[in-house]
């Protein structure tokens, strides 16, 4: 039976919850050997449980995807639960076209990385507090609320603090510093994406990722 999930502020509040036990649905079909439409149906019949941002991207927990394995072949080998062996990535890119590409490359490259992706920074701001990324990566003209916008609302959140921002942006250095400048630690690379250079620096992340934590 069809059900609605409850939300992720509610779940990520409970006492017995971690901010480290949910994955997104990419992820989470990554992790099956599923297909994103697969997964997201078990999730509307109940099978596995998840919940909705405020943004309205759902969130699934890691424990009942094992669940779900035990339940339909006790012999598969379980899910990794463990946050050091995986990387939590935010895409925030309006374009449409680029951000396909974002999931593009990611999915051929493989990496143990949990990305979700959003198309506006206000999106973003309803819900990085909660998703907690490892790694944010981010455009900076955008309509609304913009990236810079955004990256000044979250540099006072002390709960993002070790978030590595990545700002990728046709927007000149000098109108960025016009703006008020970047957070400190965030790291501006200029427009076309460098893909490869990205690969290695993700890749980086992930090797780093257990002494993080």
């Amino acid at each position: 039976m069809s059900r609605e999930p409850k939300s992720f502020e509610a779940a990520i509040t409970a006492a017995e919850f971690s901010s480290e036990d949910y994955c997104g649905t990419s992820y989470a079909a990554k992790l099956l050997g599923l297909s994103v439409a697969t997964v997201q149906s078990l999730v509307e019949k109940g099978e596995i449980d998840a919940w909705k941002t405020l943004g309205g991207h759902r969130r699934i927990a890691l424990q009942s995807i094992n669940s779900y394995l035990n339940k339909i072949s006790p012999q598969l080998s379980r899910v990794d639960t463990n946050p050091r062996h995986r990387l939590r990535v935010l895409v925030v890119e309006d374009d449409e076209v680029t951000r396909e590409l974002y999931r593009t490359y990611f999915e051929v490259w493989d990496l143990p990385v949990d990305c979700s992706w959003m198309s506006s920074a206000l999106e973003a701001l309803m819900d990085v507090a909660s998703m907690r990324p490892d790694l944010l990566i981010a455009d900076l003209s955008m309509p609304g609320v913009d990236g810079i916008e955004m990256l000044k609302a979250l540099k006072r959140n002390q709960h993002l603090k070790d978030m590595q921002i990545v700002v990728i942006s046709g927007m000149p250095a000098e109108a960025i510093a016009d703006r008020g400048g970047l957070p400190a630690h965030a790291y501006l690379v200029q427009k076309p994406v460098n893909f490869d250079w990205l690969q290695g620096y993700v890749t980086a992340l992930v090797g780093a990722n257990a002494n993080w934590r």
